[in-house]
């Protein structure tokens, strides 16, 4: 299309929508990938509100003579979702649960609803999706739909075709359509209308009836299918039903906006057992003891995996609970309502492993809890593989698929590493043994054309493989662009002629997701990391030790989506309040490669474009630790930040968060005067209108008698050895309570305190991009740190965000300097030493106030990125007779300077609304609410009316006094 065509197009769609409508190159750039290798710009993306957007949507590309292409969570591993025309993002709006009748135990959903979001609506019925995919957190029904998902209970469950009993669709001529099951007199009925639906009830039982002896032979003989069209389906079903026969179409025949899918009843008990294997092939050759035992699910994970999982504090509690080094693990899990007859099955297995010497060790998970670091690791294996990576060498997706009957799997796998020996490829392996199906991806760089000559080789030869033993070339992922091609070989030519005329039957202009399934491209054109340009040289101020300096930090995303997740963890907080994909780590992140891909990137990273999409970032650092792939965004934004200020100019706003020492010292000298513009409203108003500082947001309470007087003003016991006291800008002048709480506690467990007070961390000024004030701050306190403590002696504070800051953001700002590696090294956490010293008997905790009461503890976002949390629970479960709860209630939404500034107020509080305000809300009165951060302090108490207490506040109440 011409500019003013797409112009046109872009227009004509604005005015008929009401949805919105992008065009702009960012947008094109983030829809352009999806969690494949692949990657192809659209012309542009639009996100329908309703059934009726679609339909308009579709009329007009075929007016314009533009393809469509419908899009979930872009979590497509195949690059059914990446395409040349206009995509529809069917995520943003069309995400409600229609119905949900536990009765009939079947809901009617719109596709962007997500599978634990229909979960979680189904579980007080005692009901589930049947598909259980490891993206359950973030994959849409609709998605499901496209590819035919399955997962690691497909066992039992079977596939998303079989779980499909109606479609609302919207057809290639933009008419609308139900497929259901019908009788024979509105099947003749339909069959009678000369519209595109009647076409299809005239045409395609006569295409079965004519290729009858290529559909009874032409398919793999395996069952577990995500491949082709399924006129086997079809030509068995006395309904005539359309639903199920689109499902695993991945768009290119219809556009489902509305489903009736069925539940089934959820298992009220699970319990797993895990063997240890000496190697890989070891564990899989355990499979058939285990499918002896009925399993709910069979899934294997090898020491690639393993090793990844233990360099990320999210998954570091599965390394605990595993004996010796296993080079591969078999997780086998049983599921039912009968806790009885699932231990008996668990020991059944045991038995016969034991007495076929299988594995060397089985560790039982038989609660939850025992459980959930099990679920936690096996669920993330593929991001956990993805960040591997090392620049654009990545394990990908193109021969990861294939299923064989479980029987065969030992020798096919044995057979698949020869392949892969001879190519010279490496892999990792994991995937679901209890139906033959491994997911197997080779370390391939597609730069180097030696590589893609090197992994066409190989996708051929498994190819072949397969289809010795009788297996699938695609089992759940689907065909997409890179398995389409080879679909004519797959099925023989009678069979891929008869789904071409399916595909001219339902799509006669092509136009629907062309070049998917049939008549596809080779599977080595579109690469992703061979379209992009070398990257340009450009100056940074933090250094990014990854290869291709800050455009790799930022390409190091692979899509898989796991910032687009609701419901548990804290990334991505900005997303989890939009819906929006340029407001998650992923979308971010891409839009950075795009900015550091222009001929001036440093000029690119001044767009306001750029700029929009990185301003909802609230740097709570979630994604370092919960992004498998580790893009740390917090970073990348503070250095795109720092451009933008080169280009623009630094605000006043930003400067005077970059100062919050000055000011906060200001404020404790001038109080209580000081306080008296957070009560006067008009002086609020102005601060609003004037300064951006939301006038509905408390602001802090300065103390005169701060920390470093109280301090200055007693005599301080001796101790055995000396610990610094980082006096951050909030302990010391806005809540010097905590900072006396920390250093008596530490005083009491025998150290000798020296407060630290006598300049700022820079994190402020990190936040707000001012790269060079943070730079000068980190140095000169690393260099006074070091001077002024004793060799070796820890150095703690009560504020995560600055404390940490000395051990991360300091060695990115300084990397080659020696006070700041000697300084970051001995950054610990005050609840770290108070243990060791419970422990060891040097401090003791007596009768407390708190006795017999509830605590419920939300953690600091950048605590649990750089340490977690684990230190502030175990001290928080020392204070006798308390009960302690964690909540997993992800960002509280303040995020420092964020939540004052008056643009952000509304999504900081709907942040907090999301799941921090209800879970505290929830709480009985008496329950005490605990917070490690100001800010999640703050926002708590604006948010709910309830005051949270840092924890070292709770442990001084239950010092012993003798």
């Amino acid at each position: 299309m011409t500019t003013s065509e797409n112009e046109a197009l872009a227009h004509d769609l604005g005015r008929a929508l009401d949805g919105e409508v992008a065009f702009d190159p960012y947008t094109r750039h983030l829809f352009s990938r999806d969690a494949s290798m692949y990657a192809i710009e659209p012309l542009g993306v639009v996100f329908p509100r309703h059934a009726d957007d679609v339909a308009a949507a579709v009329a007009l590309a075929g007016t314009y003579g533009v393809p469509v292409l419908p899009r979930g969570g872009g979590t497509s591993l195949a690059g059914q979702t990446v395409g040349g025309g206009l995509v529809l993002d069917l995520s943003r709006h069309l995400h409600r649960i229609v119905e949900l009748d536990p009765q009939a135990r079947v809901a009617r959903v719109q596709p962007g609803v997500v599978q634990d979001q229909l979960n979680r609506a189904a579980a007080p019925h005692g009901l589930m999706f049947g598909p259980d995919t490891s993206t359950s957190n973030r994959a849409t029904i609709g998605g499901m739909l496209g590819n035919n998902s399955a997962g690691s209970g497909s066992v039992r469950y079977g596939m998303t075709i079989d779980h499909i009993r109606e479609l609302d669709v919207v057809l290639s001529d933009a008419s609308t359509a139900r497929f259901a099951p019908l009788d024979a007199d509105e099947r003749s009925r339909r069959a009678g209308a000369q519209t595109l639906e009647g076409r299809l009830y005239r045409e395609l039982p006569r295409l079965l009836e004519t290729s009858a002896s290529a559909i009874a032979d032409g398919y793999p003989p395996y069952w577990r299918r995500a491949c082709g069209y399924r006129l086997d389906r079809l030509a068995g079903d006395p309904g005539f039903n359309l639903a199920p026969f689109v499902v695993g179409s991945e768009g290119t025949l219809v556009i489902a906006t509305e489903a009736l899918v069925d539940l089934v009843p959820k298992p009220r008990r699970t319990v797993i057992a895990v063997g240890h294997f000496t190697s890989t092939l070891a564990a899989i050759e355990a499979t058939e003891d285990a499918l002896a035992c009925d399993p709910a699910a069979v899934e294997m994970m090898d020491r690639t995996i393993l090793d990844l999982s233990r360099q990320k504090i999210e998954y570091a509690d599965l390394g605990r609970i595993l004996e010796g080094d296993p080079e591969a693990l078999l997780f086998v899990s049983f599921s039912g309502d009968d806790e009885r007859e699932l231990i008996g099955r668990l020991d059944r297995l045991v038995g016969l492993w034991s007495r076929h010497g299988h594995g060397y060790h089985t560790l039982r998970a038989e609660t939850p809890q025992q459980q959930a670091a099990l679920l936690k690791v096996r669920k993330s294996s593929l991001g956990l593989l993805m960040a591997a990576s090392t620049g654009t060498l990545r394990p990908l997706a193109f021969v990861e698929d294939t299923a064989v009957d479980p029987m065969h799997l030992a020798d096919y796998t044995k057979r698949f590493k020869e392949v892969l020996d001879r190519h010279q490829l490496n892999a990792g392996f994991y995937g679901h043994c209890s139906v033959g199906c491994l997911h197997i991806r080779p370390f391939v760089d597609v730069s180097r054309p030696e590589q893609v000559h090197a992994m066409r080789g190989v996708a051929e030869e498994i190819k072949d493989l397969v289809r010795e033993y009788g297996g699938v070339n695609s089992s759940e992922h689907g065909d997409g662009l890179a398995r389409s091609e080879f679909n004519r070989e797959i099925f023989g030519d009678e069979l891929y002629e008869a789904m071409r005329t399916v595909k001219r039957i339902f799509d006669p202009d092509n136009r629907m997701n062309p070049g998917k399934i049939v008549d596809a491209p080779p599977m080595t054109d579109n690469l992703r990391d061979a379209a992009l340009p070398p990257a340009p040289a450009i100056r940074t101020r933090l250094s990014f030790e990854v290869v291709g300096g800050a455009r790799g930090a930022a390409d190091r995303c692979m899509n898989i989506g796991l910032c687009r997740k609701s419901g548990t963890g804290a990334m991505c907080p900005s997303y989890m309040a939009t819906r929006q994909e340029e407001h998650a780590t992923r979308g971010r992140a891409n839009a950075l490669v795009k900015a550091l891909s222009e001929p001036d990137p440093a000029a690119a990273l001044g767009d306001e474009r750029l700029h929009g999409i990185l301003d909802l970032c609230l740097m709570c650092k979630a994604c370092k630790s919960e992004c498998p792939l580790g893009v740390d965004m917090a970073s990348l934004k503070a250095e795109a930040l720092a451009h933008h200020h080169d280009a623009h100019g630094v605000p006043l706003r930003s400067r005077v968060f970059g100062a919050i020492r000055a000011l906060n010292r200001l404020g404790s000298a001038t109080a209580p005067l000081s306080n008296l513009p957070g009560r006067i409203r008009p002086l609020r108003r102005l601060m609003d209108r004037g300064g951006g500082i939301a006038s509905g947001r408390p602001l802090p309470t300065f103390h005169r008698q701060n920390l470093v007087r109280w301090f200055r003003g007693r005599s301080a016991p001796t101790g055995r050895g000396e610990v610094t006291f980082l006096a951050d800008s909030f302990t010391t002048f806005t809540e010097p309570q905590i900072g006396r709480a920390a250093v008596e506690l530490l005083e009491a467990a025998g150290w000798r305190v020296r407060l630290e007070s006598g300049g700022c961390c820079g994190r402020a000024s990190f936040s707000k991009g001012l790269l060079d004030d943070a730079k000068h701050k980190a140095g000169a306190l690393a260099a006074r740190l070091a001077r002024a403590t004793e060799p070796g002696s820890p150095i703690v504070g009560c504020e995560p965000s600055c404390i940490l800051t000395l051990r991360d953001e300091h060695r990115q700002l300084l990397p080659d300097d020696a006070c700041v590696a000697d300084v970051s090294g001995r950054v610990r956490q005050v609840e770290e030493l108070l243990l060791e010293a419970l422990d060891a008997g040097r401090l003791r905790l007596g009768g407390s106030p708190l006795s017999g009461r509830r605590i419920v503890y939300h953690g600091h976002c950048h605590q649990k990125a750089e340490v977690g949390t684990a230190a502030t629970v175990a001290l928080l479960r020392r204070i006798p007779g308390v009960e302690v709860v964690e909540l997993d209630a992800g960002c509280c939404g303040m995020a420092g300077s964020f939540g004052f500034e008056s643009e952000h107020y509304e999504l900081s509080m709907a942040v907090g609304n999301d799941r921090l305000f209800p879970a505290v809300r929830a709480e009985p009165a008496d329950t005490v609410v605990a917070a490690t951060g100001v800010s999640c302090r703050q926002q708590i108490r604006h948010g709910t009316e309830r005051v949270a207490w840092h924890p070292l506040e709770l442990v001084r109440q239950a010092l012993a006094t003798s």
